[in-house]
């Protein structure tokens, strides 16, 4: 997918797109998916586990070329839109910084009015963000050693996502 200033999607109203220093809130990310026509919202906390291909983590750090990430959010919801009519509202946040085992990294929300459709559309928008998004995360070992690596890397090994 190339998104290009031209093409650029816009953010609907109802929907929630960050990247942030702060820490994720679940009952936030639930509550700007809600809405009274839903019959189902399904979240997805993303977190930094303790081990990578079992080296022990103590640290994640992660960065973003923030505009063009949230370009890829918009994106997300305007497709997932496309290929669900029913969807109510799409909230994907992501932090950025330096987060510790047990932080949420990242949370994706989707809202609508029956449950398959809900988990099928959160499933697309984390799956498609992380392939697409311009987000990186170094990964820093109890052995002092660290790497940075790009969450695309992902489409290639599902364990070190």
């Amino acid at each position: 997918m190339t998104i290009t200033l031209a093409s650029a999607v816009k953010p609907r109203a109802e929907d929630s797109f960050a990247i942030t220093f702060a820490p994720l809130s679940l009952e936030e990310i639930y509550s700007k998916s809600d809405d009274p026509a839903n019959g189902a919202v399904v979240v997805m906390s993303g977190m930094v586990r303790n081990q990578t291909d079992g080296k022990p983590v103590i640290a994640l750090e992660y960065q973003a070329y923030e505009p063009m990430a949230l370009r890829i959010f918009y994106q997300i919801a305007a497709d997932i839109r496309l290929s669900m009519s029913d969807v109510n509202r799409v909230a994907i946040h992501h932090r950025v910084g330096r987060l510790r085992v047990g932080e949420i990294s990242v949370l994706v929300a989707v809202g609508c009015p029956h449950r398959s459709e809900a988990f099928e559309a959160c499933q697309y928008a984390i799956d498609t963000l992380k392939h697409n998004a311009p987000i990186w995360k170094k990964e820093h070992w109890q052995d002092g050693s660290s790497r940075w690596v790009s969450i695309a890397a992902c489409e290639t090994s599902e364990e070190n996502c």
